[in-house]
């Protein structure tokens, strides 16, 4: 029985029962959304579990579900040498967000990351602390900073609303995840770099742990796609 784990509420649960019926696999809910389980239609031996988004990477590793759909950027972030651990199967075309790094818009001489990196070292000099970056994603952006070559900054843990970090001062700058930007500029940031630190959707990812390459091949392959 292949166990397909997919986001349980919103949007993103939605837009993946839309993926999965455009390709005559119809998924619901077996009950209230308080229940966790779901019915599957038109394919065989194919169960659905209803997990929180940030739940299905540590699934897929651990061998648990053979199939889950999520966003890149949790996959990236939670999981290390992610590689070793998921098969990317296809890119879903939606759920799309950037992860970007931003600064207060008052920063004048900050437009891109030499500004930073100069801003970031003059930051300790001055106070004789690192220069904090709040943010939930602290593999991505530390891997990204430090291809940039910027060391001096620490990063500060943030589960709630990142962009509201700077303005209740426990933090000088931000990494999240922003798809229109309105957020941002709503609590006068603006985004530096030419380029996100990561471009995120929602993607169908194969468990390498869970086997059963016989099945999870015959489904993919009734949904169009091919496991190399």
């Amino acid at each position: 029985m292949i166990r397909l784990g997919v986001p349980s509420k919103g949007r993103l649960m939605e837009q993946t029962f839309d993926w999965f019926a455009a390709r005559g696999v119809r998924l619901s809910r077996a009950g209230s959304e308080r229940e966790y389980a779901g019915r599957v239609e038109g394919a065989e031996n194919v169960a659905l579990v209803l997990l929180s988004a940030g739940e299905i990477p540590r699934e897929l590793q651990a061998g648990r579900i053979h199939l889950g759909v999520t966003g890149t950027d949790l996959i990236r972030e939670k999981l290390a040498g992610w590689r070793s651990h998921v098969q990317e199967l296809a890119p879903m075309g939606f759920g799309h967000a950037d992860l970007i790094l931003a600064v207060p818009t008052c920063w004048s001489d900050c437009d891109n990351l030499d500004d930073f990196a100069t801003i970031a070292r003059d930051f300790r000099a001055e106070h004789g602390f690192r220069l904090r970056i709040a943010t939930k994603y602290h593999r991505l952006v530390r891997a990204y900073l430090s291809d940039q070559e910027i060391a001096d900054y620490q990063l500060v843990d943030s589960q709630g609303a990142t962009e509201g970090t700077v303005a209740n001062l426990t933090a000088e700058a931000i990494a999240d995840i922003t798809s229109s930007g309105e957020t941002l500029r709503a609590n006068h940031l603006k985004i530096i770099g030419d380029t996100p630190i990561l471009c995120s959707q929602a993607t169908l990812l194969r468990s390498i742990a869970a086997g059963d390459d016989a099945e999870v091949g015959a489904f993919a392959q009734q949904l169009g796609l091919t496991i190399s």
